[in-house]
């Protein structure tokens, strides 16, 4: 290689010097993106102490999980969050159980068949669903659920509202999953003459399957913690009820407000023990998303 042509080589890279210019907006960038960050960890770590020091007696009782404030007094340092925890994660479970394989089979549409004005209409109806607001959502399933179709509010009915919340987000967390899956693994798989379904059930999905474990674990998590579907579509217990489809049931949510109104230092002890409840359960959700993304992906050989 000659002279000329490493002068021409070094001179065609444009990192190879910085300018002192380029080196202090690079710097003043990182400061400024340092700053923001520190600066909104203030609000969270206040919240965080917050609820902990005000809650954590309530988790430390022995009866905590195990009873509920069925017979307890407004006024009594008594019973438990068992009812409500358990009508929390009956509520996510139906939702996750309707609207995760809905959800996956339309994002293996998007992703791998997903052409013409059918594909452009899912996308336009998945983005509108990413924007209503969890009240609509509550309104739309009562109005039609209850008002229309003649059904009791029930938790079955909150399980509906929280399908159109969590839908739109595992829906966009498969797609995007899936783009990213390499297209030479399919042309590979296409050149061994096995089909596109089989290819993707047995080479796209599971080169994908870390990333969209993730998106559910994490769209389970967002949905736990909504208000407006618990407090329009199912009445509050302070008993235990293990049927989804009639009655009353409470949940971690609506037990906060329920004990908001409750003006007795034990009242606002269960709600402060409620909303940290709830904190653990969403907490223990995202670092199942990170434990199963971490250990379900696919090694290179």
């Amino acid at each position: 290689m000659t002279t000329d042509t490493l002068q021409s080589a070094e001179r065609a890279s444009p990192f190879q010097h910085l300018s002192g210019v380029r080196k202090a907006k690079n710097y003043l960038a990182s400061v400024l993106v340092t700053c923001s960050f520190l600066i909104a960890l203030i609000p969270l770590g206040w919240l965080l102490v917050t609820v902990v020091t005000k809650g954590y007696r309530a988790l430390v009782s022995e009866r905590w999980f195990t009873h509920s404030l069925s017979g307890v007094m407004p006024e009594q340092f008594a019973g438990g969050i068992y009812h409500a925890l358990y009508g929390s994660i009956a509520q996510g479970v139906m939702c996750a159980i309707i609207a995760i394989p809905l959800g996956v089979f339309t994002g293996i549409y998007l992703a791998e068949y997903g052409r013409g004005w059918l594909a452009r209409s899912v996308t336009f109806m998945v983005d509108i669903l990413s924007g209503v607001p969890s009240i609509v959502a509550a309104l739309f399933i009562f109005a039609l659920w209850i008002s229309v179709f003649g059904f009791p509010k029930s938790a079955f009915a909150v399980s509906l509202a929280l399908v159109l919340l969590m839908l739109p987000i595992v829906i966009r967390s498969t797609e995007e999953m899936l783009r990213l899956v390499p297209d030479q693994l399919r042309e590979a798989s296409y050149a061994l003459g096995v089909p596109q379904w089989k290819t993707i059930v047995k080479v796209v999905l599971p080169t994908a399957y870390s990333g969209m474990v993730t998106g559910m674990m994490l769209a389970m998590a967002r949905v736990l913690g909504e208000t407006a579907p618990v407090l329009v579509l199912v009445g509050y217990s302070r008993s235990i009820n293990y049927n989804v489809f009639d009655g009353n049931m409470a949940s971690l949510p609506l037990t906060i407000m329920n004990e908001l109104l409750n003006p007795e230092p034990a009242g606002v002890a269960r709600m402060w023990g409620a909303a940290l409840t709830l904190i653990l359960l969403v907490m223990i959700f995202n670092l199942m998303a990170a434990v199963l993304s971490r250990f379900s992906a696919v090694k290179s050989s």
